[in-house]
Order: C-alpha cells, then structure tokens, then sequence
C-alpha cells in the first residue's frame, strides 16, 4: 500500500518510519509531480499548520489535495494536520482544507512546557494506547457524520469523519502502531 506523506514541513520523517514498520509504502510529496503519483492514503503530519497551509499554497498543492480528500482518498491528520482539516479553528478565520465537520482550538494545553504524555482508550483499539501531545490543540465540536474516537480530560483528542482521521496527539513518536494500523485499515477498506 503506497501512503503520501505530506514533507514540507514537521514531523514527516516519523510517520515514514512508523509506516514502514507496517509494511507499507511511503513516499514524500513536496511539490506537484510529487502529489501526482498512484497513491491509497495521505498524512498530513504535526507541525505548524500556518508554514504547512503557506506551503501548500505557493506549491499550489492545496486544491488538488482537498480535491482528493473530497473524492474518498482516506487521510490522517496529527496535530497540525487536525488544524488544516478541520472546518473551523477558534478566533481564525481563512481558508484551510476545511474538508472535515470540527471545530479546533489550537495550542489548548499551552506552550511547548505544557506538553504531556498519557494513555487513555481509543474506539475501535483495545486497551488503552499512548498518546503524546506537544503544543497540541483539542477538537472543542464534531457535527454531522464525524464521530468522536477518543477524550482525554474531557477534550476530544481523536475523531472520524468518513475517510478522514484525527488525531490531537502524535502517535508516530511512541512504539505503539495501533493508530497506524487503524489508518491503514481504512485505506485498504477503500481499495
């Protein structure tokens, strides 16, 4: 299974090794003739979401990624990719890819000091998985179809909406491939 992985900036590099260790087959896209490979899935990787959102822009890789969002291609967003995918982000008020029904708060648990690690239940997993957040924001609303996959201290921290998944956390910096493996999940359920 080929997964893109969204490179212009942030955490890219630990999703690719993450997916590797499931047997899948990342690659990088940077630019256009990057996005225009065969692809089954795309992350969208932490980071900054406003140097990510430039980017995609100035490459003009915005509206093709949307538009393949929109048609079905299955896409997972960690922490700045929850920001670019959501409909609306807290006090903001541009355009993103805008693709899934939540409302974001960015930066919720504070600076870099108030990152934090814990473990707490994920629908759909068994057991509890660990879950790193750093600068991270929080989904203060789902609406419509997107359904609520994880909380912690009373925040939504993971959802899913069709072909799109969430996460407030990083999953990729922890050994544990549940997460991972959940995404691939659902783009082999696309195939």
């Amino acid at each position: 299974m080929r997964i893109a992985v969204l490179a212009l900036q942030g955490a890219f590099a630990e999703h690719e090794r993450m997916l590797s260790r499931l047997g899948a087959d990342p690659f990088e896209v940077r630019q256009p003739a990057d996005w225009d490979q065969p692809k089954d899935g795309l992350i969208i990787p932490g980071g900054e979401s406003t140097t990510q959102l430039k980017l995609l822009t100035d490459l003009q890789l915005l509206e093709p990624v949307r538009r393949a969002i929109e048609a079905g291609l299955p896409v997972f967003g960690t922490c700045a990719g929850l920001i670019l995918l959501s409909k609306h982000v807290e006090g903001e008020d541009f355009d993103r890819l805008s693709t899934m029904d939540t409302t974001v708060c960015r930066n919720a648990y504070g600076r870099q000091l108030g990152s934090f690690h814990t473990e707490a239940p994920f629908k759909g997993l068994s057991g509890k998985i660990p879950m790193t957040f750093i600068r991270a924001p929080y989904i203060k609303r789902v609406e419509g179809k997107t359904e609520v996959l994880a909380e912690v201290g009373g925040h939504i921290v993971a959802a899913r909406e069709g072909n799109q998944l969430v996460t407030a956390f990083h999953p990729e910096l922890n050994a544990d491939t549940s997460v991972h493996n959940y995404f691939l999940q659902m783009c082999q359920a696309r195939k």
